[in-house]
């Protein structure tokens, strides 16, 4: 005598073979049958987008705001939209959800918008929705767990900064991006500064209690021409900064100046006796890096999404 299939397994093959969304909607409240389960088909009804946003993960709803809105769910003054706004202002959700702040800003950027950057797909964005994602991005900086280290975080502000998009997310330039990690590593990390440079550096000063469009002014108010990577560091050198840590946050359009960064990098070792790490976050992807790819205490990112703030935390917090 065979062994009865597992749940799951039941639940996949009636979904299979449903005639009606109403089956569906069973199936999930039964089942906890998960959006990938469901048939194509089934996934333009209101009825079953309400019932897989009962259990739905906090990062699968941001995921799914827009098709939510586009079906006709999540409408203005509507008990999903109650729901949703509801979760994104529970700050211990979005921390057990272990959801970032880019991971928000990206879905409020895309679900802003009204439509997609492929294919035909549009919707007419919920402004209580807009609204709650906005809240979000600033509550999410408690889900962000802090590493300890000394951070010194250099925010390329030359030009081409403000052109390209990350990710394919609309509005996500590297500019707002560098502003965005500025503010979550403002309210992360206890010991952090901040510097702007091109082909010359200034210190920044970032405010937890800013606001993200008052962080992009900042570092919109002094372009220049080239820029130089090694500046971060050998600026750190010459004011005696402990730095465990240096970020620096480009598009990669860089050229070296009269030191290499990985050179600045390894006489900031000598001069100040830290092992200091430095993580060169390449915005928008190109076929050139700009730190040494040999040297273990080294990191470069080519191209920029939501995993990256933890790819970088780890790093430093090694």
């Amino acid at each position: 005598m065979s062994a009865p299939l597992p749940d799951p397994i039941v639940a996949l093959e009636a979904a299979r073979k449903a005639t009606t969304a109403a089956e569906i909607v069973r199936l999930i409240r039964e089942y906890d049958l998960v959006r990938e389960c469901v048939p194509t088909q089934f996934l333009t009804d209101p009825g079953v987008w309400e019932a897989l946003l009962e259990k739905m993960p906090l990062t699968a709803m941001l995921r799914n705001l827009a098709t939510m809105t586009r079906v006709g769910l999540l409408a203005p003054m509507s008990a999903a939209v109650r729901t949703v706004c509801a979760r994104l202002a529970d700050e211990a959700h979005l921390k057990k959800a272990r959801v970032h702040p880019i991971a928000v800003l990206s879905a409020l950027k895309t679900y802003q918008q009204g439509h997609g950057e492929r294919g035909q797909n549009t919707w007419n964005p919920v402004v209580q929705v807009v609204n709650a994602l906005d809240g979000a991005f600033y509550l999410a900086f408690g889900a962000t767990e802090p590493t300890g280290k000394r951070h010194l975080l250099a925010l390329d502000v030359s030009g081409s900064m403000s052109s390209g998009t990350i990710a394919g997310v609309p509005g996500l330039t590297p500019r707002v991006a560098t502003a965005a990690l500025s503010l979550v590593t403002a309210n992360v990390e206890p010991q952090h500064a901040f510097v702007k440079f091109d082909h010359g550096i200034q210190p920044l000063s970032i405010s937890p209690r800013q606001r993200l469009d008052d962080v992009m002014r900042t570092t919109s108010q002094w372009e220049g021409g080239g820029t130089d990577c090694a500046l971060p560091m050998l600026h750190a050198a010459e004011v005696k900064m402990p730095v465990d840590a240096f970020v620096i946050l480009t598009d990669n359009e860089s050229w070296a100046g009269k030191v290499h960064a990985s050179q600045a990098l390894e006489m900031y070792r000598q001069k100040m006796g830290i092992p200091a790490r430095a993580i060169c976050v390449g915005m928008t992807a190109t076929n050139f890096s700009v730190l040494d790819g040999q040297d273990a205490g080294s990191l470069n990112v080519v191209g920029f999404d939501t995993a990256v703030p933890q790819l970088m935390s780890q790093f430093v917090a090694d």
